[in-house]
């Protein structure tokens, strides 16, 4: 399989960004997962791909573009739909189902066929659950940084008392990638990008 390079993933997000402040948004957020994953990696011994890693974290959003409007303004009754969004775009540029999957697999502790349907949510019933060590490293690293105006990073405590609200089997699912993983030091970036820490 030939993983994307990060020239390439980057021309992506330009092709797809229906404006510059969309770009610079959806892109950023991604650059912050993909430091904070491989920062998760480096700390960790785990027999994961790091270029498959850094592919997944780059490209998990990117369907969020299908959500903007003509005049640039961002559908949130919709938001939640990004991540298939994201899947149908990825193939429609003809990339294979691995790196697809990162999209579909990474909202909140994953979504599974009974959550779409007791939920009643605005997706095809199916499990969008994270399943290799990569696709769940990648979707527990996304819960560290929020594209809320303005951009925040979120604690692990902060993001376990948020997550609970869904139910106690994903507070359950964040406390054991919490122990798989560890805790991102977010200072980075922080200095980097000078986000407040929620």
């Amino acid at each position: 399989m030939q993983i994307p390079t990060d020239k390439e993933i980057r021309r992506l997000h330009a092709k797809h960004a229906p404006t510059r402040e969309a770009f610079d948004l959806v892109y950023t957020h991604c650059e912050i997962v993909c430091g904070i994953a491989e920062q998760l990696l480096d700390r960790a011994d785990l027999d994961l791909d790091a270029d498959l890693i850094r592919a997944g974290s780059l490209l998990h959003d990117i369907g969020v573009y299908r959500l903007y409007d003509h005049d640039g303004k961002l559908d949130h009754a919709r938001y939640l739909r990004h991540g298939i969004l994201g899947y149908e775009l990825l193939l429609e540029e003809g990339f294979p189902e691995i790196i697809c999957r990162f999209c579909s697999c990474h909202t909140g502790m994953g979504l599974s066929r009974n959550d779409v349907q007791e939920q009643g949510l605005p997706l095809p019933p199916a499990d969008y659950v994270a399943e290799s060590g990569e696709e769940k490293l990648v979707m527990y690293a996304d819960k560290f940084h929020s594209k809320t105006s303005p951009p925040t990073l979120v604690s692990a405590a902060s993001y376990a008392t948020q997550i609970r609200r869904f139910g106690e089997d994903k507070a359950l699912v964040f406390k054991s990638m919490c122990e798989s993983f560890g805790a991102p030091d977010l200072a980075p970036f922080i200095t980097a990008h000078g986000y407040a820490v929620v």
